[in-house]
């Protein structure tokens, strides 16, 4: 499995960096224009790098699985960002070191209606980018909702690469060859088509197989769960640990839908999923509210975050709203009757707060189950474990041969960071330790 993963993720880096590096190399084939000076060449070498790796980031969103599938779908959403910045940061290069050079591309002319088509579109290309990066970086701190970034998100970065290409094709110098000029505009083809199969193939197949809400199931800690059953089709098999993306409210053609792990055992055979949602944001909200009989779509399952690798036991390790893929794996290793040793380090901001915390008891008559909670906020009496989950907790709870087991964390960033540096410190492999960040914006 480690083994075929690899090649597939070598695999897809390698096209990746193809669609990236090949249209630039294109450039330098058959028919050249006059030499120019080194920051000349260089600073456009930058701008067509920026405007590839622009384009494809549409389809490192368009949630292809042969290609989320070997890294999973969060370290795709966060690779998603910072290769972002980097291409903005190529763009932004591409007009600095033109002035910096001395260019005449870069001498403005005395008034705004002899600016040349091309700069226009330059402008509007980078203006688009600033925006979008701004909207990024800061959407919490001015307030904007997810529905409202995701729309603006999209819209600006579809005109930041148009732009892109209308600037590159009114300049011209390097597509004077029309087998230059082909291949630039099949390249943008090719981004806008990934965008319609997200925004429109994609939905036409979830349209025709919905689901409808068969339970709302309140459980403790502010969280819903939310019993789905297909509606007129067999529904998909996924596994333990993986997650959907789920639209409530409208058609699948509802420009969000929101990612949550699935909660319920992966050996249903009658196509079942359950979503455990934790009251947080505006939408999550608002699901408490979801009738039974209410049509919802799903798109899923994607995710690398599961058991399957030899191990003797299983460490699973969750934060809050974390524990939600582990009671999928937890529920998925008690109905196969597997007998290994199964250690839950659970932690939770005080006893009423905990989710699952009855059936976590009543899962030890099932699996070879500890369950060490530990809370931030304890109250009068308490004796267990308090604080945060470190590198003692491990040493108290865990036997021996730690590299040996295999380890899952979920919950927020800090909590994980932290875990992942203490586990460094065990000296326990990165290969025998799966971490999934649920923040994906």
């Amino acid at each position: 499995m480690q083994a075929r993963d690899l090649l597939h993720k070598a695999l897809w880096s390698a096209i990746y960096l193809l669609f990236i590096l090949a249209p630039l190399f294109a450039l330098l084939t058959r028919a050249l224009p006059p030499t120019r000076g080194f920051g000349t060449e260089f600073s456009i070498a930058l701008g067509y790098s920026g405007l590839a790796i622009m384009g494809l980031q549409f389809g490192l969103t368009a949630r292809f699985r042969y290609v989320t599938e070997p890294w999973g779908e969060d370290v795709i959403y966060h690779f998603h960002r910072r290769v972002s910045l980097i291409a903005v940061s190529l763009v932004m290069a591409h007009p600095l070191i033109l002035l910096a050079a001395g260019s005449e591309s870069m001498v403005l002319p005395a008034s705004i209606p002899e600016l040349p088509l091309g700069a226009v579109f330059a402008g509007l290309s980078i203006g688009s980018l600033i925006l979008l990066v701004v909207m990024a970086l800061w959407r919490t701190r001015l307030k904007i909702s997810y529905e409202t970034w995701h729309l603006t998100h999209i819209v600006l970065a579809l005109t930041a690469v148009t732009a892109g290409m209308a600037h590159m094709v009114a300049w011209g110098y390097y597509l004077v060859d029309p087998w230059k000029r082909t291949l630039w505009m099949g390249m943008a083809t090719f981004w806008i088509a990934l965008l319609l199969y997200v925004r429109i193939i994609k939905p036409l197949f979830m349209l025709r197989r919905p689901y409808r809400i068969a339970e709302v199931r309140p459980e403790r800690g502010d969280t819903t769960t939310l019993v789905m059953r297909p509606d007129g089709h067999a529904g998909f098999r996924f596994r333990p640990g993986q997650f959907g993306w789920l639209t409530l409210w409208g058609s699948p053609f509802k420009i969000t839908g929101h990612p949550f792990s699935f909660s319920s055992s992966a050996e249903v055979s009658d196509g079942r999923v359950e979503m455990s949602i934790r009251k947080l944001g505006d939408f999550t909200s608002a699901v408490p509210r979801v009738t039974v009989g209410q049509r919802v779509y799903l798109d899923g399952p994607y995710g690398a975050f599961t058991i399957g690798n030899p191990a003797d036991m299983h460490v699973l390790i969750a934060g809050g709203i974390g524990i939600t893929p582990m009671m999928s794996m937890i529920r998925t290793l008690a109905d196969r009757g597997d007998r290994r040793p199964l250690v839950l380090l659970y932690g939770s901001k005080d006893w009423e707060s905990i989710s699952f915390r009855e059936e976590l008891e009543t899962m030890k008559l099932r699996l070879d189950l500890t369950v060490v909670h530990v809370l931030s906020q304890p109250p009068d009496g308490w004796t267990g474990e308090s604080g945060y989950i470190n590198a003692e907790l491990f040493k108290r709870h865990l036997p021996p041969g730690y590299a040996d087991h295999e380890y899952f964390i979920c919950g927020p960033n800090v909590m994980m960071d932290a875990i992942e540096q203490a586990l460094g410190e065990m000296k326990v492999p990165l290969a025998k330790y799966h971490s999934e960040r649920y923040s994906f914006v």
